[in-house]
């Protein structure tokens, strides 16, 4: 029944893909790394948050720049009784008159001269932070391209699965076949045609799931990569492949050290609460700001006496601020800063032990998988050869039918063993480059 339900799900996918136009698509491992990396969200999301570092960066450095403002406005007051003074010759000197109406204009520039170094402070601040986005963007792309590498790895030993499976369902078939011929001439027991069916159904289930491997990992990469269905992927990379051997562990973990973006992202933001400090410290020094203004009012107030017209006057200051006490603000603030600077401090010792430790640890599992190799290679040449005279003997007939199955079930698990092995060495060297951070 399982094997059924797979077979029915693997038909109704590619038939789906059939009835379709399909693309093939060939398609290296660098291709597919630059393929995802052009067409990342989770980049671009990150490039966006760098845009918007940069942005705050702009906006600190021109904290000491001169702003210039316009305004206007009216009010309406309640009727008051008129104050004025009488005059020699009888008239009364109106000297504070009912004006309900007011209205105001004003343009201002206000110019902050000395900020005893905070917008600087700030500014540098921002400036790490950018260095530390674009370090977590680079990990981010490193990240991406292990997935890829990973899903592509995948794919190609998924179809290399089908190839062999393919292969021992024609020898079984093929075996199949010559038992029953030589049941029905009475040469061989009906059971063993039993047991030569079994052997076969057992090669199909393994295919149908092995065809459903190659449909699920497609799909994976394919939205990696950023296609739409139906596109065909068509690896053009092989499992074999010589690979250098990789470099002694400490001059490993010395690299790994130097080069991984998430430690460079950790050092950024360090330095920018370094910035932060100094910017809070700047808080207890004097500041110097310029501003003037032109007012155009009627009435205008600062004329005596007030008259219903509009009337113009200007001014310019200068304005020294001094913050002696603040409640502890500041005190607070840069307990803050020292605090989580101490968090990113023991995240970086914690980060950099991890490094030396998944080095280490990653260096094991490749010789390992490397070492497994040969006996591999060994085990399917014996296997191949054993099936090979068994195949003979059995022709001969000295050998049982029990003895041909075993020998092709033992090839086909040797063929599988070695595509295994040589996923497992692609994919230890990928894990290798990224814990590294090798940028391609």
């Amino acid at each position: 029944m399982r094997s059924l339900a797979l077979a029915v799900l693997v038909g109704v996918v590619f038939a789906g893909r059939a009835g379709a136009q399909t693309d093939v698509l060939p398609l290296t491992l660098d291709d597919a790394q630059a393929r995802a990396v052009a067409s990342s969200h989770r980049l671009a999301e990150g490039r966006a948050r760098q845009q918007a570092a940069e942005a705050v960066v702009e906006v600190r450095r021109r904290s000491d720049d001169p702003t210039l403002t316009a305004s206007a406005g009216y009010t309406r007051t309640n009727h008051i009784q008129e104050f004025g003074v009488p005059q020699p010759d009888g008239k009364l000197r109106v000297i504070y008159p009912d004006i309900p109406d007011n209205y105001r204009s004003r343009v201002e520039l206000v110019w902050p001269v000395y900020t005893s170094g905070r917008t600087d402070a700030l500014a540098r601040a921002a400036l790490a932070e950018v260095s530390a986005t674009g370090a977590d963007l680079a990990a981010a792309r490193l990240d991406l391209r292990l997935e890829v590498t990973r899903a592509y790895w995948a794919l190609v030993t998924a179809r290399d699965t089908v190839r062999v499976l393919e292969q021992a369902l024609a020898t079984a078939d093929r075996s199949l076949a010559d038992v029953r011929t030589r049941v029905e001439a009475g040469l061989l027991p009906p059971n063993d045609v039993s047991r030569s069916e079994a052997q076969r159904a057992r090669s199909e289930l393994l295919l149908v799931e092995a065809r459903g491997r190659v449909v699920v990992v497609s799909i994976d990469l394919a939205r990696l990569l950023g296609l739409d269905p139906p596109v065909v992927i068509e690896p053009t990379e092989v499992l074999e492949g010589a690979a250098p051997s990789p470099a002694e562990g400490s001059a490993l973990i010395g690299e790994a050290l130097a080069a991984r973006p998430e430690l460079a992202a950790i050092e950024q933001r360090t330095s920018g609460f370094d910035a932060r400090l100094d910017a809070i410290a700047a808080t207890r020094k004097p500041t110097v700001a310029l501003a003037s203004g032109y007012d155009l009012a009627n009435p205008n107030q600062r004329i005596f006496p007030r008259q219903d017209t509009w009337q113009d006057s200007f001014d310019i200051s200068l304005n020294v601020s001094w913050q002696f006490w603040d409640s502890g603000r500041a005190k607070a603030d840069r307990a803050e800063a020292l605090a989580n600077q101490l968090v990113l401090q023991e995240r970086r010792n914690e980060v950099a032990s991890q490094i030396r430790s998944d080095v280490q640890r990653q260096l094991v599992d490749l010789a390992t998988s490397r070492a497994a190799l040969a006996p591999a290679r060994l085990a399917l040449t014996s296997a191949r050869e054993t099936r090979r005279v068994v195949s003979d003997r059995f022709e001969a007939g000295v050998a049982t039918t029990l003895d041909v199955l075993d020998a092709q079930l033992a090839e086909m698990q040797a063929e599988l063993d070695r595509t295994r092995v040589l996923a497992d060495i692609r994919l230890s060297e990928a894990r290798l480059s990224r814990i590294v951070g090798r940028q391609p």
